[in-house]
């Protein structure tokens, strides 16, 4: 059997977290050929390339981000052995990994996890953004131990996962006051060749739109199509279209954004999911994020 070279996992953990081996080789106080190979030496041990060149970074491969989290682990508990030994007791941080959909509400997730923090155990959090199909390919891998998402994990997806509902909201047109006065009058029909900003075709939000439009008859005029919501409001906050949003966050994207209700998608909900590699919620933390996204939506 052979050994791991911890020398070596130091040196790919401190590029890993620096971005880039002139960075790390600033950090580490040699020279940045030394550092890579010393990773070429790593990679050998372990089979597999941790890293790929995009223009002057370096960036993970996926056999790297799984390499990066027990390196993480593995210097974290270092750090613990140091101070018991020391006699400065020391608590070791539960960690946390959560992937959050493009598409679930930033501001619903601010709301989820805020309460991790004040766990009575130190948790350090990493929160990962980005396509569902990309995070669940993470979950099964077991790189998240949560994904938040507006649906449910497909039953076609060939890694094992549970869907754990957290809650629904009702759905609300937004738009700037001028906007909003203008499309109030003769609602919902004043939607129709109304200028929009939508979610992108491939999120549960755009579907459940897109049939609540058929049912009405109403064809809007699409200027836009965004898969980060959050950046579809900034956009809206301009002026020039309106957008739907979650009852549960429309209140609060009118205070910050300065929109107004133009009137609901009746009959229309959005969902949200928490989505676990295990049925039974154990993991502290996911519990709690669990817990209070249920109460938040109750």
């Amino acid at each position: 059997m052979e050994w791991l070279n911890y020398h070596h996992l130091r040196y790919f953990w401190t590029v890993a977290r620096e971005g880039s081996l002139a960075r790390a080789a600033a950090r580490l106080h040699v020279s940045p050929p030394s550092i890579s190979e010393q990773i070429h030496e790593l990679e050998a041990v372990l089979g597999v390339k941790l890293f790929r060149r995009e223009g002057r970074n370096n960036r993970l491969t996926d056999a790297g981000q799984v390499v990066l989290r027990y390196a993480e682990d593995i210097f974290a508990l270092g750090r613990e052995l140091m101070s018991v030994i020391k006699q400065q007791p020391a608590t070791h941080a539960l960690r946390l990994y959560v992937g959050v959909a493009d598409s679930f509400p930033k501001l619903m997730t601010n709301e989820i996890l805020r309460p991790v923090f004040r766990l009575p155990r130190t948790t350090h959090v990493i929160c990962r953004e980005g396509k569902i199909e990309d995070l669940l390919a993470q979950l099964g891998a077991h790189r998240l131990d949560l994904v938040l998402a507006d649906e449910p994990a497909p039953s076609s997806l060939k890694v094992r996962t549970f869907t754990h509902p957290l809650g629904e909201s009702d759905l609300q047109f937004c738009a700037v006051p001028p906007l909003a006065r203008t499309l109030r009058r003769g609602f919902p029909a004043s939607l129709h060749e109304a200028p929009a900003f939508l979610p992108a075709e491939n999120t549960a939000l755009r579907r459940t739109l897109e049939q609540w439009f058929r049912e009405q008859k109403i064809r809007p005029r699409v200027l836009g199509e965004f898969e980060d919501l959050a950046l579809m409001k900034e956009m809206a906050a301009g002026g020039g279209a309106f957008l739907a949003l979650p009852g549960v966050v429309a209140r609060d994207a009118a205070a910050r954004y300065g929109f107004r209700i133009i009137g609901p998608a009746t009959g229309c909900r959005a969902r949200f999911f928490a989505i676990s590699a295990e049925r039974k919620i154990t993991h502290p933390a996911v519990k709690l994020i669990a817990d209070r996204a249920r109460a938040s939506l109750a």
